[in-house]
């Protein structure tokens, strides 16, 4: 019995230095757990947007023409330069006018004239229009004070009444448009036999503003048509983007804008019309593009900018002041739908969500998630349903979508 004591200790302790080495092996040579980022599922506000690049422009251009062939006189007139309605902003010596030039020129009056009694006619219904705005506004605002109407209706009324006065005040810059178009086509007549043949025509300025560019400065000979000055009011601006048909569809009037990356701060703005038909443009890569231009208002002053000036627009298409969401970064396609990974301790669990509303940061979570889930942030290909990780240390912050 003595004998074979010394012997099982012997085995003992073998089997104690393989298990040991065993341990110490597995320990070496184990594969390391993938180190991941966590992010938590928030409640908060969000928004999509539409971006895209933008063009600041003056809203009412008044392109001043050469009314008749002749020769001009040097402008005096200089970029930036103010002008009063009516003060005479170039000087045309005509050439005389062959038969058929006059027929023309007796041809564009009649026209003019009756785009002036359109004008006028448009004005006429666009004051009916604000008017009628006016009072729908007003009653709005009295029913919703009584609690009869929600707050939202009179908040449309009051739009509308702000259109109809924009719609208003551009029909009557058309009319006075058209007063100066009928003037223009007059004074292409007047070299014309039994018309003042020689004498001197005078361009006046269709409005009060600013001269824009002046195209034409020196004294020459110019054709009629012939594009001299651009006037308009800087104090007095819209912004155009042109974005894809796709994203154009998703946009309403009335939808809050922010205006960026001009060289201040962001800017707001609304957008006041999106125009009914569509435009094929080349993109930098070559691929022809439908795309819709979107007219905006700002809503604040753009002290700073002026006409033809670059812009980032914003525009807002969905918004939500409590939406669950996460980093854009964390869905990933699964089979049909969306899933993410979710962080269980040291191990991760596969879980099929629904993705709603996104935009380049973060998307919102309709269903298969709750608030305060932390999720795996960047999943790689590596990561399966229940295997282990290591969480890489961050900031605090970090866990905000």
């Amino acid at each position: 019995m003595s004998d074979v004591a010394p012997w099982l200790k012997r085995i003992a302790i073998a089997h104690g230095a393989i298990i040991a080495l065993g341990a110490a092996g597995w320990l070496l040579f184990a594969p390391t757990p993938p180190e991941v980022e966590g992010a938590t599922a928030l409640r908060g506000s969000m928004q999509v947007t539409v971006d895209q690049e933008a063009e600041v422009r003056v809203h009412d251009r008044y392109v001043v023409a050469a009314p008749v062939s002749g020769r001009l006189r040097r402008v005096d007139l200089h970029d930036g330069d103010p002008v009063a309605a009516g003060q005479v902003l170039a000087l045309i010596d005509p050439a005389p006018l062959d038969p058929r030039t006059r027929a023309e020129a007796l041809a564009r009056v009649d026209a003019a004239q009756a785009l002036l009694r359109e004008a006028e006619q448009n004005v006429q219904q666009a004051l009916s229009a604000r008017d009628q705005a006016r009072r729908d506004r007003d009653r709005a605002a009295r029913l919703a004070d009584e609690r009869f109407v929600a707050a939202e209706v009179a908040e449309r009324a009051r739009t509308t009444a702000a259109s109809a006065e924009a719609a208003a005040a551009a029909a009557a810059a058309r009319q006075s448009a058209a007063r100066s178009e009928l003037a223009a086509a007059r004074a292409a007549l007047l070299s014309s036999p039994g018309q003042g043949t020689g004498a001197t025509v005078r361009l006046a300025a269709p409005t009060a503003g600013r001269v824009l560019r002046v195209m034409e400065k020196s004294e020459r000979t110019v054709a009629q048509g012939t594009a001299l000055m651009v006037i308009g009011d800087p104090a007095r601006l819209e912004i155009v983007a042109d974005v894809l048909s796709s994203d154009a569809v998703r946009i309403r009037p009335g939808a809050l804008a922010s205006l960026e990356d001009w060289g201040g701060p962001p800017r707001a703005a609304r957008v006041r019309l999106v125009e009914p038909y569509a435009f094929t443009k080349v993109s930098a890569l070559g691929i022809e593009e439908q795309r819709v231009n979107v007219l905006l208002d700002p809503v604040d002053t753009l002290d700073g900018l002026g006409d033809g000036y670059r812009v980032e627009a914003r525009i807002v298409t969905w918004s939500s002041p409590d939406a669950l969401k996460i980093p854009a970064s964390a869905v990933f396609r699964h089979g049909e739908g969306w899933a993410v990974f979710l962080l269980e301790g040291s191990r991760i669990r596969l879980a099929p969500v629904e993705a709603a509303e996104r935009n380049a940061r973060e998307v919102r979570i309709a269903a298969g998630l709750d608030a305060g889930a932390v999720v795996v942030r960047f999943p790689s290909n590596e990561l399966t349903h229940g295997a282990r990780v290591r969480v890489r240390a961050r900031d605090p912050a970090a866990g905000r979508p």
